[in-house]
């Protein structure tokens, strides 16, 4: 009989390795192939992790882990051509153990992850390109790989937000422009102690901030930062919709280029080395643009299923790819043990995915990238926030005139009609 492995997983980042490491730790066969030099060398997302919603799920991972800070500071910029309006948030929980997130950084995370993964028994093949998926009788029975045929029971799909492997079973069609955005990040060597001093932080406290508006000329998207223990991680998002249509034209590249630039990011970075530079494709469609999770001896998570998640306040993505790597795994031993891999019996997969946060979160935000692709929001909103706050502080020669005054002038029946429409939108969030 045909010898098979009782999974493949095509990719090594958060959800592949999550689900590698579950399946082993219960002793299943499983093959871990990853297309770059190492697992964490390709994968560049943001930078932080929240702990909360998969703290149970790996408790035997989270003391030993390779964290940066514990975000004790959270941030939110709004930006206009020349002024910035910046909201701070300091809470008592964020300081108390165990903590709610983490910065990381992922060539270092993933690498860690991989080697608790292969501990428990998982097999890792690194620098192993995935060519396609082996079907034969409208079922997937393994992938091809640098010219070798490799049988599985089930092949989950972890392979990124285009996910190949998913279009090649029928789970997935190319998404449109607006269900995707790109990101643009640097990693920014800095002293720890010029960290702290800067960031009004100390020890292993983090910060993190968002940044809306100027950030990104208009367009859907905004930029963030994240403090490591000695780098700053510092990016942009921007829809890929709106760089290919929207005015005025301008390189992505140069968005960030623009954005270290502005006085409000210039001081925190002064100083710093740029020690690593990466690009990366993100979902932004949300619950409705989501792959299909299953299919006949296949199962899709993470980015490849387009588990993220952006509310405006946070943008998650980590825990949702740890979460279904586990969930798929949770599948895959059941299916084990009914040795029955057919798309009926690793429909548990999805019924697991349903009763936990991820649906959840992605049924109660359900209206957030419409209520997000408002350019009101990033053009419009920044501008009149930012004039109502200059003539509030400005004192002039003569007599100051009163505040509500002061602010009502901005705020005719028109604009109150606008801004209403609007908040309509952002209420379902």
């Amino acid at each position: 009989m045909e010898e098979k492995f009782d999974a493949i997983i095509v990719g090594a980042g958060l959800a592949g390795l999550s689900a590698a490491y579950t399946l082993a730790r219960e002793g299943l066969e499983v093959l871990l192939l990853e297309r770059g030099d190492y697992p964490g060398a390709k994968n560049v997302t943001g930078g932080r992790i929240y702990l909360n919603p998969i703290r149970e799920l790996f408790p035997d991972l989270w003391k030993k882990a390779p964290f940066e800070r514990h975000i004790s500071q959270e941030g939110v910029s709004i930006m206009a051509g020349e002024r910035s309006l910046n909201l701070s948030y300091r809470g008592e929980e964020l300081e108390q153990e165990p903590y709610q997130s983490y910065s990381i950084l992922r060539a270092k995370f993933d690498r860690w992850l991989s080697k608790q993964a292969e501990r428990k028994g998982a097999m890792l093949v690194s620098r192993s390109r995935v060519d396609d998926l082996i079907i034969e009788n409208g079922r997937v029975e393994g992938v091809y790989a640098g010219g070798d045929e490799l049988r599985s029971q089930v092949v989950i799909a972890c392979d990124g937000v285009l996910s190949l492997m998913a279009e090649k079973a029928g789970l997935r069609k190319p998404g449109s422009a607006r269900q995707y955005g790109v990101g643009f990040k640097e990693v920014i060597e800095l002293d720890s102690a010029l960290i702290n001093e800067r960031f009004g932080l100390e020890g292993d406290e983090g910060a993190a901030r968002l940044y809306m508006g100027e950030v990104t000329k208009g367009k859907f998207g905004g930029g963030f930062l994240y403090t490591n223990k000695e780098s700053i991680s510092l990016g942009i998002v921007v829809g890929i919709h709106d760089l290919m249509e929207g005015a005025p034209a301008i390189q992505a590249p140069v968005l960030l280029d623009e954005f270290k630039q502005r006085p409000e990011i210039a001081r925190l970075i002064k100083g710093g080395e740029t020690v690593e530079y990466s690009a990366h494709v993100i979902p932004e469609g949300g619950l409705k643009a989501l792959t299909k999770l299953y299919g006949e001896g296949i199962l899709v998570a993470g980015d490849a299923a387009g588990f993220s998640l952006n509310i405006g306040v946070t943008v998650r993505g980590m825990e949702y790819a740890m979460a279904s790597g586990y969930y798929a795994a949770q599948a895959v031993i059941q299916a084990k043990a009914r040795e029955d891999f057919s798309a009926a019996s690793l429909a548990s997969y999805e019924s697991m995915l349903n009763e936990s946060f991820v649906m959840q979160d992605f049924k109660n935000f359900s209206a957030a990238p419409e209520a997000l692709d408002n350019h009101r929001i990033y053009t419009h909103y920044p501008e009149l926030l930012g004039n109502i706050m200059r003539d509030m502080y400005s004192i002039p020669p003569g007599s100051k005139e009163r505040l509500y005054p002061t602010a009502k002038k901005y705020l005719g029946t028109g604009e109150l009609w606008a801004m209403f429409k609007d908040l309509r939108k952002v209420m379902k969030i």
